[in-house]
């Protein structure tokens, strides 16, 4: 009887040394990648970076800088400049991370054009354009989209321009039902993390609660504090 108590014993303390050794490793793996991957190994991360989401600056950068827009945005337009002097003050420091929030007539248009040109390496390209056209095509009170084709071939077709883009090929590719899949799943994120407007932003998953330029870099800055100690 002694002997198979002290098996028991035994057994027990196995699994429990086992178990705890297990939690440990565990912990150890998830500290690990914590601190190699950051915000994005979060579980939460998936509702704000997509695999499938537009990405600008390194890509191992430790902070992240979500932006929900919408092409037809006129803040959004505003904004524009501000996002691309916060990426070129941080190279190495910040990524921006694009999602979609359509909330005008033509953005999902527009949209399509942007993921089109992505297919030819020319997003970042096509949104400064669209952008830059904004008030041409996208005026809220006699939007033109159609607009969109005879800008873009007036620039492709400049002989001191290096946008050299397919627009037969862009038209085809709009025609990707991907496209629409990740605008739905944006907007489905965007809902859950409650964004009403455009351009929202978050920092590592921290959302911007008081829109300014500056109360996004104070944001960001303490966030690469954080993240670059």
């Amino acid at each position: 009887m002694q002997d198979q108590k002290n098996k028991k014993i035994i057994i027990l303390s196995l699994v429990i040394f086992l178990a705890t050794a297990f939690l440990i490793g565990t912990k150890l793996v998830m500290d690990k990648k914590d601190k190699e991957f950051g915000f994005l190994a979060t579980k939460e991360a998936e509702s704000f970076v997509r695999d499938y989401s537009p990405r600008q600056g390194k890509k191992d950068a430790k902070v992240v800088l979500v932006e929900f827009l919408d092409p037809e945005c006129e803040s959004c337009r505003a904004f524009y400049p501000y996002v691309k002097k916060i990426l070129a003050d941080n190279p190495e420091k910040v990524q921006l991370v694009v999602r979609y929030m359509p909330f005008h007539k033509n953005s999902k248009y527009a949209i399509k054009v942007l993921e089109a040109a992505r297919e030819q390496d020319l997003y970042w390209q096509t949104m400064a354009i669209l952008f830059y056209f904004q008030p041409q095509w996208g005026d809220h009170h006699n939007p033109k989209p159609e607009r969109i084709f005879p800008i873009l071939k007036q620039i492709a077709e400049n002989p001191e321009s290096k946008f050299n883009i397919d627009l037969e090929k862009l038209k085809k590719d709009m025609e990707n039902p991907k496209i629409l899949e990740y605008i739905d799943q944006d907007m489905k994120d965007g809902k859950k993390l409650k964004v009403k407007a455009t351009p929202t932003f978050f920092v590592n998953g921290k959302p911007l609660t008081k829109f300014g330029y500056q109360n996004l870099v104070n944001l960001i800055n303490e966030e690469i504090k954080v993240q670059y100690p």
